[in-house]
């Protein structure tokens, strides 16, 4: 393990989304990873309960993913996607397009959600451009959105922190729709709330104050996790897939953290039953052996785009790692794991005791409420007075030094365990959960 004496200089790594100051006053480093376990670089062991982040749905060290992409290096370390291929990306995007909803089998490869997001908002403008309608211009998120950190999805996103520096950048035109959380009327719901199908209407009001000539695409994500995991009330997504179908708009899902098993399903739209017209993927595609992402198309979109070319590139849009070798490796080995394990299937057989496990928390000191889909979990705690974040962050550090990883928004913390935990684990997880609660002030 790695002494004090031969810790790396930190200084020179400015850390993403992190409190980088106060991190490397007394780092939190992670020296390797198995199964459903980090180990630190002191040598203890920390039961990941996030997934890495909502990332490794398989679990860490998956042997058949090392050797895929060991093997992928040994042959073809890496292949250009502009105007040549190889056989890996066409059979990965075969194997993808399996998991995605009927129709929707024309798959764009990228290497984030970040990208896959900006990647489907182009193919949206590209869509009604190729059709005659180059006036539908206008991009819809929703408040409390988070759709990556590119110019596309920050503008689309709706957490104010992450637009509020760049806030005369953002792509003009964008307008956002209502969030769906009340905490009033919602609380402690288990799966989805009985309440709120109405906030879909919202889109309506969109609608007339802009018109809905001008309108590319909404931009979702079925279950927001980043802000804190919000789980779409009954008949939300029905109502608002038949108010775009009305206008002719195109309905985005950002299933980066959903897609690939995360609540007991291929993708939230087999879920809920609720089919958009392009799906954006990342995280578990590739169990985050290799990043990778993917933006899944309705057919008749891809039509429409190529046959308005008559000759040359359809599409001027990609990018250098589209479809690489290594990636596409880890996509194929991680997609048989997924069904030859039954992942999804058994996430969806573990979702009622992870439920019971989450609420058991109701009463315990701090938590306002809990709300859970699949092997997701919302905690949300009373902020302390003049210090939001402040009491998550302590739950947080105190849950890593008790040998849990867990994640945090604001004061609400997010679980979302790798699809491979055991039952003993998930009581794990939440009696360590209760423990700290009841030692932070």
């Amino acid at each position: 393990m790695t002494s004090q004496a031969n810790r790396p200089d930190l200084s020179n790594l400015w850390m993403p989304f992190t409190a980088n100051r106060q991190f490397k006053s007394s780092p939190r480093l992670l020296a390797k990873a198995k199964g459903m376990y980090y180990t630190s670089t002191d040598g203890r062991q920390i039961l990941d309960g996030t997934a890495g982040l909502w990332c490794v749905n398989a679990g860490h060290g998956r042997q058949e993913i090392i050797d895929a992409i060991a093997k992928q290096t040994a042959e073809l370390d890496y292949a250009p996607s502009f105007q040549i291929g190889h056989e890996a990306s066409f059979r990965a995007a075969t194997a993808v397009a399996r998991c995605m909803p009927e129709g929707m089998d024309r798959i764009f490869f990228t290497n984030s959600g970040s990208e896959s997001v900006d990647t489907a908002l182009k193919i949206a403008l590209a869509y009604h451009r190729a059709r005659g309608e180059g006036h539908r211009t206008r991009l819809i998120g929703r408040e409390r959105g988070y759709h990556g950190v590119g110019f596309g999805g920050i503008s689309v996103g709706g957490i104010s922190p992450n637009r509020r520096t760049f806030a005369n950048s953002l792509i003009p035109g964008v307008d956002h729709i209502c969030h769906t959380h009340d905490l009033e009327k919602n609380a402690y719901s288990r799966g989805q709330p009985e309440w709120g199908a109405h906030f879909a209407d919202d889109l309506e009001r969109i609608v007339a104050l802009h018109d809905p000539s001008t309108i590319a695409a909404v931009i979702i994500e079925p279950m927001a996790g980043s802000t804190g995991v919000l789980v779409p009330p009954k008949g939300y997504l029905e109502r608002l897939r038949a108010i775009t179908e009305k206008y002719g708009i195109l309905l985005i899902f950002d299933e980066v953290i959903t897609a690939f098993g995360r609540l007991g399903a291929s993708t939230a739209s087999d879920l809920f039953g609720v089919k958009p017209d392009l799906v954006t993927l990342a995280k578990g595609i590739s169990n985050a052996a290799v990043p990778a992402g993917a933006v899944a198309v309705r057919r008749e979109i891809h039509d429409a785009i190529l046959a308005a070319a008559q000759t040359g590139i359809e599409f001027f849009h990609g990018y250098t790692y589209s479809a690489h070798p290594l990636a596409t490796a880890a996509v194929m080995a991680t997609l048989n794991i997924y069904q030859q394990e039954q992942l999804f299937e058994r996430a969806a057989g573990l979702s009622g005791m992870f439920e019971d496990a989450a609420h058991a928390l109701r009463g315990t000191r701090h938590v306002i409420d809990v709300r859970n889909i699949g092997l997701v979990a919302g905690i949300e705690l009373e902020p302390r007075a003049g210090a939001p974040g402040a009491r998550a962050a302590e739950v947080f550090h105190k849950c890593f030094d008790k040998g849990l990883l867990v994640r945090y928004t604001g004061d609400i913390l997010a679980i979302s365990p790798p699809l491979i935990i055991e039952e003993n684990q998930i009581d794990q997880i939440f009696s360590t959960l209760a423990d700290v609660l009841n030692t932070v002030d």
